[in-house]
């Protein structure tokens, strides 16, 4: 006879770039405990916080999501010198916050303007704001895309660029093309209408982009998984 494992495949619904209010583009509301709860009213599985270039509010998003059943991928959005978007996600949020750490250290000192883009809070798993950042994260490090996908892989984390059919700060947009030898794997496309030759030879991951509760993913985006392990290794992390 046959001893055949029998998985339980599921969908497991995500959104994978999501701005808090420690983003400058993100708005007031986009706070740890408001992020999580308004995943779990959609019923999403998984979601990453990926604000610009930090994860200051990583680990209050892990305190929230530790009792409501939805896993944080650790992330976040790094704009390279050259001014492309690029999505990076780790196992651990111990290589995220060594990441964020060197990413934020190579950013200019420009002083955030709060009139115009107000603070870039940093919140507890209560909400309370205990702290903000003072460069303003908009700005490109000083690293390019070769070095930023050498830290990221260096650390076993995925890189992904972001919204490549923006032409701002999308890397075809930016660049013209993909270059093949940064060996992406996938791509985030937030418009599934979206039509590029270049893209045919890659995995198109859809997510949001949300700067707002009301923008974050429905149930739309799925991977088919027997759980969260596998999940993480269809992302190949």
């Amino acid at each position: 006879m046959w001893n055949q494992q029998i998985r339980n495949i599921m969908k497991f619904f995500y959104d994978l770039h999501i701005h808090s209010d420690l983003s400058p583009c993100g708005e007031k509301e986009m706070t740890p405990n408001n992020i999580v709860n308004m995943a779990k009213l959609k019923g999403l599985d998984v979601i990453a916080v990926t604000d610009h270039n930090t994860v200051a509010n990583l680990t209050a998003l892990e305190t929230v999501a530790s009792n409501s059943g939805i896993k944080v991928l650790p992330g976040i959005e790094i704009t390279s010198k050259e001014d492309v978007h690029i999505l990076a996600y780790f196992r651990k949020c111990s290589d995220a916050e060594n990441i964020g750490d060197t990413i934020y250290s190579s950013l200019p000192d420009m002083k955030l303007n709060t009139r115009i883009f107000g603070e870039q809070n940093i919140y507890d798993g209560n909400d309370k704001v205990i702290g903000s950042l003072g460069k303003l994260l908009i700005n490109a490090s000083s690293y390019s895309l070769t070095e930023i996908i050498q830290m990221v892989m260096l650390r076993n984390g995925i890189v992904i660029p972001a919204h490549v059919e923006k032409k701002a700060y999308g890397i075809i947009g930016v660049l013209g093309f993909i270059p093949p030898d940064y060996g992406f794997k996938f791509v985030e496309v937030n418009d599934k209408h979206h039509d590029n030759k270049f893209l045919d030879s890659y995995t198109k991951i859809f997510n949001s982009d949300a700067h707002r509760l009301s923008d974050i993913s429905e149930q739309i985006n799925y991977l088919e998984c027997d759980g969260y392990e596998d999940f993480l290794q269809q992302l190949n992390l």
